[in-house]
């Protein structure tokens, strides 16, 4: 879990948009993180298992 002020921080909008860093919107993790639906992989991984993420099944059922 990232620390309150990293979270606080990584919500504010950046003075350039290079500065900008991508964190899950679930658990605010800042690595591995899927730009297209905004999840870390472990988020990611969690909701695809459970079926709540449309569009997205297990490779193997």
């Amino acid at each position: 879990m990232a620390r309150r002020c990293w979270i606080v921080k990584s919500q504010r909008e950046p003075k350039f948009k290079v500065r900008k860093h991508n964190r899950c919107l679930r658990c605010f993790r800042s690595r591995a993180v899927y730009r297209e639906f905004m999840l870390c992989r472990l988020c990611f991984r969690e909701l695809a298992l459970r079926g709540e993420i449309p569009g997205v099944r297990k490779a193997t059922w």
